[in-house]
């Protein structure tokens, strides 16, 4: 198949090529959860080796020499804005779960277990950033604009959810909205995936790494055991906390704040000016 031809269908080709890679790199994470320093080698590990897969496959099949949306200025600060806008928001959200009488009992949990999941999280929030914001929004958002890309590729990432364990229609419903939306106003403010992979890296591995509680319906094991009880939608049942009203509210505040600032940048999309042609000629 030619360069034209991969352009041509380079919808189809990136989300297969990018949904084998998280396939294979979750595959190599869990046969890895033995050992928690291997664990967390192979978890880095598969994330750089996602990012490089990434960059190859912009070059071969979308024919872009230069990978605007992972690019080197300013990666390390939005990374590291991204690991305190995640950490900051999960533990925001627990802590309000504990006000209202939503902490059962804390107790300790294992160090083995939060590297393990460091490194799993890591693999997790590159692989699905690349998937769901580098691809999918990206492409929806040239034909179709800003807002239509960020409802449609939100819905899309919290559906996948629902493979997880405990998964609720609910559940994976709200993490699209709290999560996809979040994540996409995050790479609609600075045009870079570095600040997303952030805060779901962040969000992710402060919720099972730490506090050890169920992350989007998959039990996990952390520094700490946190057993929640009380209302549904203060902490989210078996799913876990995301799909509380709580996390909700929490990722509204971050979310509302970046889409503002992004809309005052003049970063929001209008969409192919063709297909909108053609849609005003066709009505």
């Amino acid at each position: 198949m030619t360069n034209t031809s991969f352009r041509r269908f380079r919808v189809p080709v990136l989300i297969v090529a990018l949904a084998v890679v998280l396939v294979a790199t979750r595959g190599l994470n869990v046969l890895a959860a033995h050992n928690p320093i291997t664990a967390l080698l192979v978890g880095f590990g598969t994330a750089a080796g996602a990012l490089v897969a990434y960059k190859w496959l912009a070059r071969k099949v979308e024919g872009r020499e230069t990978v605007e949306e992972l690019p080197r200025e300013g990666r390390r600060a939005n990374l590291g804005r991204g690991l305190l806008l995640g950490a900051g928001a999960l533990t925001a959200m627990m802590l309000i779960i504990g006000m209202f009488g939503g902490w059962d009992h804390i107790g300790g949990g294992s160090f083995a277990g939060f590297l393990i999941t460091m490194g799993a999280m890591a693999s997790v929030a590159v692989n699905e950033e690349l998937l769901f914001r580098g691809v999918i929004f990206r492409i929806l958002e040239e034909r179709t604009g800003t807002i239509v890309a960020l409802v449609i590729s939100s819905v899309l990432f919290g559906l996948t959810h629902l493979v997880n364990e405990n998964a609720t229609i609910w559940g994976t419903l709200a993490i699209g909205i709290e999560g996809g939306t979040m994540l996409c106003a995050a790479y609609a403010l600075t045009r870079s995936l570095w600040l997303p992979i952030g805060i779901h890296f962040a969000w992710n591995f402060t919720e099972a790494g730490f506090f050890g509680v169920a992350t989007s319906g998959t039990e996990q094991h952390g520094l700490f055991t946190t057993t929640l009880s009380g209302p549904t939608f203060l902490t989210g049942g078996e799913f876990g906390p995301e799909a509380s009203l709580t996390a909700l509210l929490v990722c509204a505040v971050p979310t509302y704040f970046m889409l503002r600032r992004a809309v005052r940048k003049g970063n929001l999309r209008q969409g192919d000016v063709k297909l909108r042609n053609l849609r005003r000629k066709a009505a």
